[in-house]
């Protein structure tokens, strides 16, 4: 791996997982949040560079009707999330995309919004789809309230006393997001705006430092209707139930073509995260800092894991792998790890790539790598993409070359029999009423003839046999003249060679695919916990649980 302001650990090759472990669904769906998350990066980069952060509007009225805004100030820019609170009656509560009405609407702007600035604003935030931002905003986002907690907490500290400790740890979140839209969605700024700012280097900051600061304005609306309700007995949410509060989201397949449809981009997320691992296996000591972050690490998944709990089957079965194997884990630390190996952490990562499920590799993975800040932390500036400069086909590549290269990246779709009912079962479309992904039934739902093309397996299947017969010789642009509808199966080809964790290594199209394994994936990367399915297409998470608040960063202040 090259990437500027990094240095090159070649000893680090030799321990690298391969492509064709790592890419496929069944582990990509048992991924873990690690300190490379993207979440995790915005929070270190803003402690380091001690940015500061206030709330110079805030208007509401006793119902918690009215509007606010949070400012992070940062070395060389200023940006602004800017919240509208609305009074929702229950019956228009939805989680659902295609719901018009939310608690809460925000956008964050980019500098500190003036008066006129506001009231565009406000004439459109609200509206979210139905309306229209700016180049001026760089994401569009609303939530609903977690009712029944969110009006418990606001009773009891009315009443002058505490939640329910309980209560907040069970469902984690007071406000849970149902779209965080952003790089160009309707008319905010596109990622090209933004995308050379140090701080907003990184894949999705803006995103997340929007739904960080509105994590930050739902402990404020919960105080401030506590106060409108109870006068001066009224209580503030203590700084440790606070802390244990995230932000939740409703996430379903609407994000599941991003990394099919982003292959340099994943590859780049993969590759970083896989490097990481790759050095630490390589350390030939264990120094007592690192042992004892590692033992911390693995406490704190245990109590996480602890407290998640989720109403799918697979799920369900999956949380049990994890327990167990978090349990285990921590018994062969205390009792098996044999700390004076050439490579101790090699040999505990290859302990658990022997005994433990996938859940239980993927949850060592995130562990073994929370210790090593100073060896891995700089992979996240590799995290991005310039994926335009990817885009063009090399039309002078030989049919040999390429012939080499899907034999060598795309084995595992060669020999599938895409007509057969299970290998062909589901299709990707577009809903006609939002405009968002959806999967179909292709052999009992109309609408294959609209379906999107992201069957990669089955494309590269078609490009090999397309090559058959064709001499090594000929230019890949003599095949695509005669056949131009095999170019994005090359394009991708071409794009695996030069980044082999680029392509998900498995049938997008198959009854057995799993669309919750991308959702998962993709998640992590974004630093999501409490993982809870409610099935194989839309899912709950939880973000910034447990992570430092706006006050206690002020200024550079406390560790992230």
């Amino acid at each position: 791996m090259s990437c500027a302001g990094l240095n090159p650990m070649p000893q680090a090759r030799a321990f690298r997982r391969s492509p064709d472990e790592v890419m496929r669904l069944a582990r990509m769906g048992c991924s873990h949040p690690t300190r490379l998350s993207f979440l995790r990066q915005l929070l270190r980069r803003m402690q380091a560079e001690g940015w500061r952060f206030d709330r110079p509007v805030w208007e509401m009225d006793a119902k918690g009707v009215g509007r606010a805004v949070y400012r992070a100030i940062g070395p060389a820019r200023t940006y602004s999330l800017v919240a509208f609170a609305h009074d929702l009656p229950p019956e228009a509560r939805s989680d659902r995309v295609i719901a018009t009405a939310w608690d809460a609407t925000f956008a964050l702007f980019d500098g500190t919004p003036g008066a006129a600035d506001l009231d565009r604003l406000a004439a459109n935030v609200p509206l979210q789809e139905a309306g229209r931002v700016s180049r001026r905003e760089l994401s569009l986002s609303r939530a609903n309230r977690s009712v029944r907690l969110f009006d418990h907490v606001v009773e009891r500290l009315a009443a002058g006393a505490q939640p329910d400790a309980a209560m907040l740890l069970e469902t984690g979140y007071l406000m849970r997001t149902t779209a965080v839209y952003g790089a160009g969605k309707f008319g905010a700024a596109d990622r090209a705006v933004i995308g050379a700012r140090p701080e907003m280097r990184a894949p999705f900051q803006a995103e997340m430092l929007s739904v960080w600061l509105t994590r930050a304005f739902t402990v404020d609306l919960v105080d401030h209707l506590a106060r409108a309700k109870g006068g001066a007995r009224a209580a503030r949410l203590a700084p440790a139930l606070k802390r244990g509060l995230g932000v939740g989201n409703s996430t379903g397949l609407g994000m599941a073509p991003f990394l099919i449809r982003h292959p340099v981009l994943l590859n780049n997320w993969m590759l970083a995260r896989e490097e990481a691992l790759a050095r630490v296996r390589a350390q030939t000591r264990v120094g007592a800092a690192e042992r004892a972050g590692f033992r911390s690490a693995l406490e704190t998944a245990r109590e996480n894991a602890a407290l998640w709990t989720s109403a799918h089957d697979i799920q369900r079965a999956k949380l049990a792998d994890l327990r167990d194997s978090l349990d285990r884990i921590a018994a062969h630390v205390a009792q098996g790890w044999d700390r004076n190996a050439a490579h101790p952490w090699d040999d505990l990562w290859r302990w658990g790539q022997e005994t433990l499920p996938l859940e239980g590799q993927e949850a060592l993975l995130a562990a073994m790598l929370e210790p090593h800040g100073a060896l891995i932390d700089g992979l996240g500036d590799c995290m991005d993409a310039d994926e335009d400069t990817q885009f063009p086909i090399n039309g002078a590549m030989k049919l040999g070359e390429l012939r080499s290269i899907l034999q060598a990246h795309y084995a595992w779709a060669l020999g599938i029999d895409y007509t057969a009912r299970a290998q062909c079962a589901r299709f990707w479309y577009v809903s006609e009423d939002k405009l968002e992904p959806r999967l179909g039934a292709r052999h009992d739902e109309p609408g294959a003839e609209r379906e999107l093309p992201l069957d990669t397996g089955r494309q590269a299947a078609a490009l090999w046999q397309a090559l058959q017969g064709q001499p090594d010789d000929l230019p890949v642009a003599h095949l695509l003249l005669a056949h131009p509808e095999h170019r994005p199966a090359v394009r991708r080809a071409q794009i695996t060679a030069r980044h082999p964790f680029a392509e998900i290594r498995d049938n997008l199209i198959a009854a057995e695919m799993l669309p919750i394994d991308i959702l998962r994936c993709k998640l992590a990367f974004f630093g999501a916990t409490r993982f809870d399915p409610r099935s194989d297409r839309w899912v709950r998470i939880s973000l910034f649980q447990d992570a430092p608040y706006p006050e206690d960063l002020n200024g550079g202040g406390h560790e992230a």
